[in-house]
């Protein structure tokens, strides 16, 4: 029997897939010996500044427009733990536990560093709290992206103090204070700039991009799926993605995705049908022939999203900050910017990509453009619809992405009195750009659908091996065609064949994708 796996971190780990593993899969953490080693050595750095005469920001005095009232030492404590309860200021509703527990990883992270100067116990308990399954409740609003995710953060800190609501491993929300000691964990009493060091991340948007990351990668090689399903099924033909042809433009993620769609495609009779000189049409529409350009293209904005989140997860965002040299500085690394731009900018492609596929969707339902198939693929047109409202909901869906691929990033709105006058939205970002993913799935889920209905109906003409593939694993859950049923539970059946990597691991049975 397998244990559970153990990711370990340090100075420079986890990976953004470890960062997922404890997010999604509840993989145990555990603090390398070099993290405690680093950790000891920062909060040497802050008990020697806590004990001199200089004003020390987060250490001996308040935070933001406050930053100028001095604070004795035996108000310290208090200091910290008013910076929690107060910043602990989030609501609207519950932030999935995934985001949260990846959040809690990344910020594990950075204090492994030991840039940030909080003590090995306050580190651990982090980790405790990761590895009993206790997930603090965090809420949807709250951050505005700078000064790090802020109120999201705060929110975890506050239960590392025994405070506030969780989840228990159960699932079951309860009381910080309850859950703590049931899982035999003590709560934080925080020290000099500990309160700070837990809560000045952008851990919140990493989260938010490393999960994204992963997930539209899936979608992606979806996305061309459902697009060799829909040429297939409106007789169009492979030519146009040759590989002479997408040199000629050499975009990286062009290329991939029109070498997954030639693949796709091979050895299908309803393409070889129609490949002689009896075949009239010169072109096909731009839906079914620029499929490469458009999933291409998100292919190397997610290439390039993937690099700031590369660079994000070696990076240390705390202010201030402890410098190798002792010296304890601050900064603006807590600007969510970097982040924030790419989280916007994977947005823009989500919904492209859900607006190429509602266009080809769009065709096969119309008997004008379908080329020999019934309207809206209805067993009788007139008595039956078809597929003709699902389309409305893709429809439906995509506008809501247009309205989503809006920038979170280019808005600003000045707090703290103005000494924070410039903030990133990237949390705003993160959010919305997790919604446009699930929006892409169910587009492309729509699009699967009805492909995989036109392409029985193109019997006795078969589909190639790896698009026919998908066809059957749809008809393991969803019934072939027919008089109109029901259409919500089709949908979702598809939803969650896509969602769970079936549709990429049908496909992928007959041919390599990546």
């Amino acid at each position: 029997m397998s244990s559970t796996p153990v990711v370990e971190i340090g100075p420079h780990a986890p990976s953004g897939d470890e960062v997922r593993q404890v997010a999604r899969d509840r993989a145990r953490v555990r603090l390398s010996s070099a993290a405690r080693s680093a950790l000891a050595a920062g909060r040497a750095s802050v008990e020697t500044l806590a004990t001199g005469a200089d004003p020390a920001y987060g250490v001996s005095t308040g935070f933001g427009a406050l930053a100028t009232r001095h604070i004795p030492a035996k108000a310290r404590t208090q200091l910290q733990r008013s910076l929690i309860r107060s910043h602990a200021a989030g609501t609207g509703p519950e932030v999935e536990p995934e985001i949260v527990r990846a959040l809690m990883t990344l910020r594990l992270r950075t204090l492994a560093t030991g840039r940030t100067g909080v003590r090995t116990v306050t580190a651990e308990t982090l980790a405790d709290l990761l590895n009993s399954g206790i997930t603090p409740v965090v809420g949807e609003y709250g951050s505005l992206g700078c000064s790090g995710d802020l109120a999201p953060l705060s929110h975890i800190a506050l239960a590392l103090m025994g405070e506030g609501e969780v989840r228990d491993a159960s699932g079951q929300r309860v009381p910080a204070g309850q859950a703590l000691p049931a899982a035999g964990i003590e709560p934080l009493v925080l020290e000099e700039k500990e309160g700070l060091a837990l809560i000045n991340g952008t851990d919140g948007m990493l989260a938010h991009l490393l999960l994204a990351c992963h997930d539209l990668q899936q979608l992606l090689i979806t996305a061309d799926i459902a697009g060799a399903m829909s040429v297939e099924a409106l007789l169009g033909t492979d030519r146009a993605f040759a590989a002479e042809l997408q040199a000629l433009r050499p975009h990286p993620g062009q290329a991939v995705a029109a070498e997954n769609m030639m693949a796709l495609l091979a050895d299908s009779p309803i393409v070889a049908s129609h490949r002689g000189p009896e075949c009239t049409r010169v072109q096909d529409a731009y839906s079914l022939r620029c499929a490469p350009q458009v999933a291409g293209a998100a292919r190397d904005t997610l290439a390039h999203a993937r690099t700031v989140a590369e660079r994000e997860l070696v990076s240390v965002i705390d202010n201030p900050v402890v410098l190798p040299d002792g010296r304890v500085e601050s900064n603006g690394n807590f600007h969510g910017a970097p982040v924030g731009y790419v989280l916007d900018f994977l947005a823009v492609a989500v919904a492209d990509l859900a607006s190429i596929a509602e266009r080809r969707t769009d065709r096969m339902l119309d008997v004008a453009r379908s080329h020999g198939l019934p309207a809206f693929l209805a067993e009788d047109p007139g008595v039956d619809s078809g597929h003709m409202i699902a389309q409305y909901t893709q429809a439906a869906i995509v506008s809501e992405l247009k309205r989503m691929a809006t920038p979170a990033s280019v808005d600003s709105i000045p707090s703290s009195a103005m000494q924070e006058d410039h903030v990133s939205m990237g949390w705003a970002a993160g959010r919305k750009l997790r919604g446009g993913l699930d929006g892409l799935r169910r587009v492309l889920a729509v699009e699967i659908l009805t492909a995989a209905r036109a392409l029985d109906l193109r019997a006795p003409l078969e589909p190639a091996p790896a698009t026919g593939a998908v066809v059957r694993a749809v008809r393991e859950r969803v019934p072939g065609p027919g008089p109109d049923r029901h259409l919500a539970p089709d949908i979702e059946a598809v939803v969650d064949l896509v969602a769970s990597g079936a549709v990429v691991a049908a496909a992928q049975r007959e041919t390599p994708l990546r």
